[in-house]
């Protein structure tokens, strides 16, 4: 099958020679499309000279009454708390140790980061008490 498509292309690329030019490639491209494409170009270009007249500008904005109703706010509440419910089952709840686990790790932290404070708060009191005193 390959064999038969080598014997092809010498014989295409002897008969039409490659354009140089980027207008040259234009308008081989433009010969080479079907004539239904062109016809349905001209078609497209004719609608849109003949819709601007009128139908671009001065026509009126859409009618709420086409549109789909808004849910009251109540439905919407309720949508809201059926929506949480949903992404809450979805969490990984901690078991009961890792609960009392994580409370002390944050607990202790706390306790420190206070002391630390603490005890810069005393030591930049007593240095400012010292310098101006």
């Amino acid at each position: 099958m390959s064999e038969g498509r080598e014997q092809d292309q010498p014989e295409e690329r002897e008969g039409a020679s490659r354009p140089v030019t980027a207008a040259a490639r234009r308008e081989r491209r433009a010969s080479s499309r079907p004539a239904a494409r062109k016809d349905a170009a001209s078609k497209s270009a004719k609608s849109d000279d003949e819709s601007e007249d009128g139908a671009k500008k001065g026509r009126p904005t859409k009618a709420r009454d086409n549109q789909e109703k808004r849910p009251g706010f109540i439905a919407r509440f309720f949508r809201f708390l059926r929506e949480v419910v949903g992404e809450l089952r979805k969490v990984i709840w901690p078991t009961r140790k890792q609960l009392v686990t994580y409370t002390g790790v944050v607990l202790v932290f706390v306790i420190f980061m206070v002391a630390l404070v603490w005890g810069l708060d005393v030591g930049f009191g007593a240095a400012v008490f010292k310098l101006f005193g």
